[in-house]
């Protein structure tokens, strides 16, 4: 399998300063078990090494522009973020990804909590030829799951990256990854993914 025709790619879902920040909207919820998880740190060295291995990358945004866009309020997490939306406008701060991850980065933006919705990430995947994804991201049981289960049931070879992503509490975390294990290709650590990445790589 040859990158220079690529055929995996990372999702790095929802990195954003709203998401896992103490001063984001959901810092409240999700900023100290992500500061307590360590999470941030391998996932920007895992962004980085599936780069380096020529994996594309994309960062996922939630975003509300103005007449929010294809957002429908149709569940509490889509009610709240809609009374709050100014907090989610395409330039508004807590919009931005974290500093850690923001430098070069391939941004995709939607309202919807699974990162191929309401966008054309889908199709751009396809396009280039991509069929495998490798997911990042917080929360675990919300884009991260929703995530894999929409890019499974649209065709994609998906696997979550277990050491690269994590949740508002270490129950809602392992249930999604138990779950997830079964209605996706299967979970990987990020050294099995980037060996994976690798092992396709021209030279391997």
């Amino acid at each position: 399998m040859s990158i220079n025709s690529p055929r995996a790619a990372v999702l790095a879902l929802h990195w954003q300063i709203n998401v896992i920040k103490p001063d984001g909207f959901f810092g409240g919820m999700l900023a100290e078990p992500v500061a307590r998880s360590g999470v941030v740190a391998r996932a920007t060295d895992f962004h980085e090494s599936a780069a380096a291995a020529g994996a594309s990358v994309f960062f996922t945004r939630f975003t509300v522009p103005e007449g929010e866009g294809e957002l429908v309020r149709n569940t509490a997490f889509m009610q709240a973020v809609a009374d709050a939306q100014l907090s989610f406008r395409p330039a508004a701060p807590g919009t931005a990804l974290i500093p850690e991850m923001a430098a070069g980065a391939t941004t995709v933006d939607n309202q919807k909590l699974s990162g191929l919705a309401g966008n054309d990430l889908a199709a751009r995947l396809t396009e280039q030829g991509i069929d495998t994804l490798y997911l990042t991201g917080v929360a675990t049981n919300l884009t991260v799951e929703q995530t894999a289960r929409h890019g499974t049931d649209l065709g994609f070879t998906v696997h979550v990256v277990t050491d690269c992503v994590t949740a508002a509490s270490d129950d809602f975390h392992l249930a999604a990854l138990n779950s997830l294990d079964l209605t996706t290709a299967g979970n990987r650590t990020a050294e099995e993914a980037l060996a994976a990445i690798r092992a396709s790589s021209p030279a391997a």
